[in-house]
């Protein structure tokens, strides 16, 4: 079954109908349980084939880890001990930090390793 705009529109819009009347405690097969749960899988199927979430690249991750702690991509080198051209290397997606570098920006930065290593990309 091929779901169209209209049919993901509306289950979004029961999906806000419905939120409001369910608890933690209604019960899975309550019936307004059951239609969230069709109406959820809908809008999953959609969005699955129709809005693709782009990946961050590393350099980006490292920019918005930058710009979440509040300092500069220059402090960040000298906390590092690193050139601020490395750090520019970095955000711009021309290098990679090694494994050195990559636990540095970690332990200075709110990235995990997860995040630095690819893992949870």
């Amino acid at each position: 079954m091929e779901i169209t705009v209209q049919k993901y529109e509306y289950a979004q819009a029961r999906i806000d109908e419905l939120l409001p009347q369910i608890t933690e405690n209604t019960p899975a097969d309550d019936p307004k349980m059951v239609e969230l749960m069709i109406v959820t899988d809908v809008v999953e199927a959609y969005e699955a084939k129709h809005c693709h979430i782009a990946v961050p690249t590393l350099g980006e991750i490292i920019m918005d880890a930058i710009d979440t702690a509040g300092i500069t991509a220059k402090q960040l080198a000298d906390e590092i001990g690193i050139s601020p051209s490395r750090i520019s290397d970095y955000i711009h997606n021309r290098s990679e930090p090694t494994l050195r570098v990559a636990r540095a920006l970690c332990k200075a930065l709110p990235i995990s390793p997860r995040e630095m290593l690819g893992l949870d990309r």
